[in-house]
């Protein structure tokens, strides 16, 4: 049996899983003063009629980390910066200390200059003078020779943990973006690896002791173990989990929106033939612009919980979530009400409902029937206006997904998938809005957490070989050894599914849900006056995104019988 959990703004969403059947499903309200004990409720729903050791595996998205980056809750970072001549690095300072190393390793991997050791012993007494215990350590081009970030850390010794390297995180060339993702890796790693300790201790002592697995922003899975190291790659797991739920549920082979609609934002993304969508270069968090690969996803301030009111004589739906429905106590009317004054949603007080959406009819002069369409309609209309503008901007630039890039291609979606608690019910407006039919899949309603429990673990490796300086680098696992001059692409190949598999492995992965591919290719050859002096190789693999071999079938059973 697996179990998956998605942990999202409004509510805790959880499944249990054997085979292709939902056997079990639970929906705790989100409180973040207590994520931890809202977890533990929500599996203790799920295992209440199970031996907790027939569970073989627990894959959850979590928002700790994101939340501790958007919320300003993150632990403060001392940063090692070395940039090299042409480069005003001050724009780079994220950390509350910043220090500058004099050092330089070209485009080539060649030093050119050392660094002083001085200045990082001087690094570490300034960070130790302001009780400052994490680090960051990020060199330009340290992903054609990392020597320099690996010495910087060996100088600081023990005395702070983390120490993140930035080309640990990834081989992709952007100093910047590194940069940031360096700093945001260390700055969440305490608050990340508390949840991590909490998370194991709880499900031990519950008797399920299953690899607990965490969702990533490209749709794979890394063991928590592992993401203890990497917690960087963790935010904006939940959009991820919605789309990866989508995939499995809808099983479209074309063109198609996703809508994820919660109580408290709906998550936009994309199909391109059939493919989730990639953001190839990494994802904006906050302010700061990372090399975090991450599903296509934007999201928008309307829900069904969203707060309705009216100004100047308007209706006015959002941006905040101000509490429940008034159906379920909420001192504000929301969508959700509407809902349940038209009869498509059925729970709570429906006569709270009513009054709530009458008494906006009565500031604007309309029936309460009428004020709940016109809510509907208002809503259909934000959500419509969003989706053209992004298709408009993804449109005008090359389309990526999650295992390929569609060259010339342009999205036109053939359908809506819609997930999420109002989905069934605000299907018919988003169909006549957007003029495409929509799909509102089985167990829409925990597609998130379906998502989370079936999707495999994932991993890339960049492997850079220079022929003529003899060096063979894979930044993501710190190797640079040498090669010789006969070196060949195809050797390269090989070599860098052989280093993929082995990170796979290490990360949790199972032998099975292995399944690589080279996603990126190059070959130059280097001349010097009027000769070939060596090839530059540059071969990029990853373990393709997708489902676990047991969710290879579709996922059956509605959960709607169960509620």
């Amino acid at each position: 049996m697996i179990i998956g959990l998605d942990v999202g703004g409004t509510n805790i969403d959880a499944v249990l899983l054997k085979g292709k059947s939902v056997i079990e499903v639970a929906k705790v309200p989100y409180d973040p003063s207590a994520i931890l004990e809202g977890i533990c409720e929500a599996v203790d729903k799920l295992t209440r009629d199970i031996d907790p050791g027939e569970v073989k595996r627990v894959n959850l998205s979590t928002t700790i980390s994101t939340n501790a980056v958007l919320e300003g809750r993150t632990s403060p970072v001392g940063m090692i910066l070395e940039s090299g001549p042409g480069l005003e690095a001050s724009f780079l300072a994220c950390g509350e200390e910043n220090v500058f190393l004099d050092g330089y390793i070209d485009h080539r991997g060649q030093e050119v200059a050392p660094f002083s050791e001085n200045l990082v012993h001087e690094a570490s007494r300034r960070f130790k003078r302001r009780g400052i215990l994490a680090a960051g350590i990020v060199t330009k081009f340290s992903v054609r020779n990392p020597s320099h970030e690996l010495k910087a850390k060996n100088l600081l010794g023990g005395d702070f943990n983390p120490v993140t390297m930035g080309h640990a995180l990834s081989g992709k060339l952007n100093f910047p973006r590194r940069v940031f993702s360096t700093y945001l890796n260390s700055a969440v790693y305490d608050r990340f690896n508390s949840f991590a300790k909490a998370i194991k201790r709880a499900f031990e002592e519950r008797g399920i002791k299953a690899p607990v697995n965490v969702l990533k922003a490209d749709g794979g899975t890394m063991s928590l173990a592992k993401a203890v190291s990497f917690p960087v790659y963790t935010i904006l797991s939940g959009p991820s989990a919605s789309v990866m739920g989508c995939w499995i549920l809808s099983n479209f082979s074309k063109d198609a929106v996703i809508l994820d609609i919660g109580g408290t934002t709906t998550d936009i993304s994309f199909l391109a033939g059939g493919v989730p969508l990639l953001e190839p270069q990494g994802i904006n968090i906050g302010k700061y612009p990372t090399l975090v690969r991450a599903i296509f996803s934007y999201s928008i301030a309307l829900g069904g919980d969203s707060a309705v009111r009216v100004e100047e004589g308007r209706l006015i739906i959002g941006p905040r979530r101000e509490g429940p429905p008034a159906a379920l106590g909420g001192s504000r009317p929301t969508p959700t009400d509407a809902l349940i004054v038209k009869g498509q949603l059925d729970f709570g007080n429906k006569k709270r409902a009513y009054l709530a959406i009458k008494e906006l009819g009565q500031a604007i002069g309309m029936e309460p029937e009428d004020v709940a369409n016109l809510i509907l309609e208002k809503m259909g209309n934000m959500i419509k206006e969003e989706v053209e503008g992004l298709l408009m901007e993804l449109n005008s630039r090359p389309v990526y997904t999650i295992q390929e890039l569609l060259y010339g291609e342009k999205i036109k979606p053939q359908k809506a998938i819609l997930i999420g608690g109002p989905a069934k019910a605000l299907s018919s407006v988003i169909s006549q809005k957007l003029k495409i039919p929509c799909e509102v899949p089985d167990n829409y309603q925990v597609a998130n957490a379906i998502g989370a429990a079936l999707s495999r673990i994932t991993a890339e490796v960049t492997l850079i070989a220079d022929t003529a300086q003899g060096f063979m680098t894979v930044p993501e696992l710190g190797v640079r050894k040498r090669i010789d001059r006969s070196f060949t692409p195809e050797e390269a190949r090989r070599e860098a599914i052989k280093l993929l598999k082995e990170r796979a492995v290490f990360l949790g992965a199972l032998p099975e849900d292995i399944e690589t591919e080279i996603i990126e290719e190059s070959c130059f050859n280097m001349v010097r006056g009027f000769y070939t002096v060596g090839k530059n190789i540059r071969v990029k693999a990853q373990v393709k995104p997708g489902l676990i071999s047991l969710g290879e079938e579709k996922v059956e059973k509605d959960v709607e019988s169960k509620e």
